[in-house]
């Protein structure tokens, strides 16, 4: 029964993708992203990826209205949205699917494919905007489809302003956006016209993934209105969403690369995955270090592991250990936190690891000795090294330089995947190891295996 539902619905009526980067399967994800079930209504199969589109072919109106009524007679819509509508049939049919379950609705006006196909009739534009506008909640039109739109052309804030309020003023949905995008601002600026006030939503201008950009940021909002956000909680929430989603892009194909969906919830599950592991992990590493105490060079232990390569863009992806692994008397010492950012030096180290080896997002410091090398190499691991004093003063003059150019130093000595990096210190520089692995255990088991060479 709709009353014993425990998860908010959303409804995409629109055309699907081949591609998967925008239509139906980019509302799909967007939804999911949000924890709302995903419902559907095709109004068009496409043959499309990320360089053109090269079939359409229209699904009968009397059947995308068939789709609506079978899930809102028996599941109920929380919210829905439009996409790809193609036709004036359609259009209808959609009409009056939304008036007579009374849905809430967010229309996004496509029009044209980012390729430059066209995807709605140029017949079918005027009901549109008499048909749906009328109808919605909000309207999310683009540079260009706000000039179709309003007939005159839009190139800066103020345009887009003024469109905004005339959308609104001549078609009446409750509130419009015109996305800022395209616009010639050195910011990505939305303009938002809702209940007789101006907003605007500023972003910085990113270069990455745009395919899907419009389907995704309507399903976004469409997502929290079912949640029962408010409309501008809503939007701002789509905003960010879209940021994300654009500057982790899934970068595949040969035209324009679709938005990553899944950044949103991606992020910070393994943010979380890798502080379990992290915390599980210390535990036993502080287990093997009260028996090897000596290991805990005078500048401490640490440990950093990084988010999945594609997610990194800074020091506060890598999780580390703030304040370290001290030697007491006899004993380690650790009383800081499992945190995000809290070493600026391994993970400079672990990133230029990364660029070759993007899986092994792991790596521990220890204290240098030959022995330990000697052992490291005794039980098959891969050991390389750098020479501080070979650093070219270039180099040496760059804040943060050195560690990256050193990595890169042993990975080109070594001729394939250290396991091990060490060097052997400078001026105030001590002398040092470390151990890389795909996550802690990884590391951790390298370590054991060294120290049960030494046992035997």
């Amino acid at each position: 029964m709709m009353g014993m539902r425990d998860v908010k619905t959303a409804l995409t009526i629109a055309g699907s993708d081949s591609g998967g980067g925008a239509g139906i399967v980019a509302d799909i994800r967007t939804f999911s992203a949000f924890g709302v079930h995903a419902l559907v209504a095709i109004t068009a199969i496409t043959a499309q990826n990320t360089r053109e589109v090269t079939a359409v072919h229209e699904v009968p109106p009397e059947i995308v209205y068939r789709q609506i009524e079978a899930v809102a007679t028996d599941i109920g819509i929380d919210a829905a949205k439009t996409g790809m509508l193609s036709s004036s049939d359609i259009i209808r049919a959609v009409s009056r699917a939304v008036e007579e379950f009374n849905v809430p609705l967010v229309v996004d006006p496509v029009m044209i494919a980012k390729s430059g196909a066209r995807l709605l009739r140029e017949d079918a534009v005027n009901e549109l905007l008499t048909e749906l506008f009328p109808r919605a909640l909000i309207v999310t039109p683009n540079r260009f489809e706000a000039e179709r739109i309003v007939g005159h052309e839009i190139r800066s804030l103020e345009d887009a302003r003024e469109a905004a309020r005339e959308i609104h003023e001549r078609y009446g949905p409750e509130a419009v956006i015109v996305k800022g995008g395209h616009l010639e601002e050195e910011k990505a600026v939305d303009v938002l016209f809702y209940r007789g006030r101006l907003y605007e939503l500023k972003s910085p201008r990113l270069e990455g993934c745009t395919h899907g950009t419009g389907c995704s940021f309507s399903a976004a909002i469409t997502a929290n209105i079912a949640l029962g956000k408010d409309l501008l909680t809503s939007v701002r929430t789509a905003k960010k969403f879209i940021e994300l989603a654009i500057d982790f892009g899934n970068r595949i194909g040969h035209g324009s690369c679709p938005v990553n969906h899944i950044a949103w919830m991606e992020i910070p599950a393994e943010r979380w995955r890798m502080y379990e592991t992290m915390r599980a992990c210390l535990d036993e590493l502080l287990d093997v270090l009260r028996k090897h105490v000596d290991l805990i060079p005078e500048v401490g232990i640490n440990m950093a592991y990084a988010l999945p390569r594609r997610y990194v863009r800074g020091p506060e992806d890598f999780l580390a250990l703030e304040g370290r692994i001290t030697r007491g008397v006899g004993r380690p010492v650790f009383s800081g936190e499992v945190k995000f950012g809290a070493s600026r030096h391994l993970a400079r180290a672990l990133l230029r690891y990364m660029e070759s080896f993007p899986e092994y997002r792991c790596v521990l410091n220890v204290r240098y000795s030959e022995d330990l090398i000697g052992k490291l190499e005794r039980v098959g691991l891969r050991v390389s090294f750098y020479d501080r004093r070979e650093e070219p003063e270039e180099i040496k003059s760059k804040e943060g330089a050195t560690v990256p150019w050193g990595i890169g130093v042993a990975i080109e000595r070594s001729k394939g995947r250290p396991d091990a990096i060490y060097h052997l210190g400078d001026w105030g520089k001590e002398p040092m190891v470390l151990i890389f692995g795909k996550d802690p255990f990884d590391v951790l088991k390298k370590l054991r295996k060294v120290l049960k060479d030494e046992n035997d």
